[in-house]
């Protein structure tokens, strides 16, 4: 295998959650290979260097092995390695972690119960 498509590509290294999200990404000319947009159909050899715009970030990689079917993260990993400058990826963890608020409920929780309405109203008054 010389040559996969390039959304197949993405999806397989786990770069998007799913084929679909990659296909879009490219259609949108969020998915660059030498500075230039391209489709989904593009075929991606080693070695190629990868920017993908997500979130608003741009993320780099560079193409160290080719795989048509979703793997488990830590055989992805050896697919690509991460060349995205320090600043951008630092960026990326700070709006990450803001994500997580503290303050509110984790997500899956569900309601508050009686005794937790309470010291919720007590922290609030």
């Amino acid at each position: 295998m010389d040559k996969v498509r390039i959304d197949k590509w993405l999806w397989s290294v786990r770069i998007f959650k799913s084929r679909t999200l990659a296909t879009d990404a490219c259609k949108g000319g969020k998915v660059k290979i030498d500075g230039e947009s391209v489709k989904p159909s593009y075929l991606v050899t080693v070695g190629e260097e990868v920017t993908v715009r997500k979130d608003g970030f741009n993320f780099q990689y560079k193409v160290l092995g080719l795989i048509e079917k979703r793997v488990g993260a830590p055989i992805a990993v050896t697919c690509y390695v991460d060349s995205t400058p320090a600043e951008e990826r630092n960026k990326y963890e700070m709006w990450f972690i803001q994500q997580k608020t503290p303050d509110g409920r984790e997500r899956g929780t569900g309601r508050p119960t009686k005794k937790e309405r309470r010291e919720i109203d007590k922290l609030e008054f």
